[in-house]
């Protein structure tokens, strides 16, 4: 990517939380765990949605999709940032690095978009529910899937190529414990207005008009359950919702929380431990929240544990006969 300009630098060095040691120390003992949980809830999810026939819905569809983001995610981070402490070796080729911006804004972006996505799927369901099965059709759902996921990439894509074209001559430290753009482009030798103006863009039409469907569509939910008289049945929209109001209040909280920051509050190290939450915990928690608050994923995950304990007592039964 770098070889059409200038380019001196080979490779990066990732400062990550390297003038606090004892953080790093503590930060590396909670985020292992952390990572594995998100591993393993996120493939569970997944793997429970497709083997149970009563996820087989639209809901559950987007809700496999989600696990999956997140899993790939957090994978695009997590790997390099536990890495770190062990070997205690920072730097990460320039392709490398190309490689990890185009990941973590990739599937960044497709976060966004899927849960404004599933927004739209509740709203659909509440205030639509005779129609739900023709509007949220297979094909339907399929395109509304595939869109965020073909947008995200090309928007990923660009950005990686515009970052990569720019001349990097030194130094090379990023203060920061991934490649993400804005502390790259502080190492830039070359004129970054560009890509400025590519970030400006694109970042506010993403969190604009993601977060516009999300509360636009709830606000018709909200709207369409305060008219349902029965106690019980408001209840009960209510918490089809539940979960997926938890994911966007964290998901859409902590960056908020990270980019309207008022300047004179601003500061480096807040961005690492608010990047930190956003990148490896939110996708541990989401299938937490989805489980936890669910019923029928926690049938589906009951029936589940019940066959994988019924089947060795079968066997056994079968050597003893």
């Amino acid at each position: 990517m770098a070889e059409g300009n200038s380019t001196t630098v080979k490779e990066f060095i990732l400062l990550g939380f390297s003038i606090y040691r004892e953080i790093e120390t503590i930060l590396f003992v909670i985020i292992f765990p952390v990572y594995a949980l998100t591993l393993l809830g996120n493939v569970g999810m997944i793997s429970l949605i497709r083997l149970d026939s009563r996820l087989h819905t639209p809901m559950y569809f987007f809700l496999s999709n989600l696990a999956f983001v997140d899993l790939c995610y957090s994978s695009s981070i997590a790997p390099k940032f536990l890495d770190t402490p062990l070997t205690k070796r920072r730097s990460i080729s320039f392709y490398a690095c190309a490689t990890q911006l185009g990941f973590f804004l990739n599937f960044l972006i497709s976060e966004m978009f899927l849960l404004a996505v599933m927004a739209y799927d509740r709203y659909v369901a509440i205030c639509n529910p005779l129609l739900y099965i023709v509007l949220m059709s297979q094909k339907v759902c399929t395109g509304l899937v595939l869109g965020p996921y073909l947008y995200s990439f090309s928007v990923a894509l660009l950005h990686t190529i515009v970052t990569f074209q720019l001349t990097y001559c030194g130094p090379n430290i990023i203060n920061h414990f991934y490649c993400d753009d804005v502390p790259l482009m502080a190492l830039a030798c070359s004129d970054t207005s560009l890509k400025e103006i590519l970030i400006f863009i694109f970042a506010g039409f993403n969190m604009v008009s993601s977060l516009a469907i999300v509360l636009i569509s709830y606000f018709y939910i909200v709207a369409a359950v305060l008219r349902i008289k029965s106690t019980e049945g408001r209840h009960r929209a209510f918490s089809t919702c539940a979960s997926h109001v938890t994911a966007v209040t964290l998901f859409y909280g902590t960056l908020i929380f990270m980019y309207l920051q008022p300047k004179s509050n601003h500061s480096l190290d807040t961005d690492k431990m608010a990047s930190v939450f956003y990148t490896m915990v939110i996708p541990m928690l989401n299938p937490m929240i989805y489980s936890l608050r669910n019923q029928e994923v926690k049938n589906a995950l009951k029936k589940a544990m019940g066959q994988c304990y019924a089947l060795p007592l079968t066997h056994s039964r079968k050597g003893v006969s």
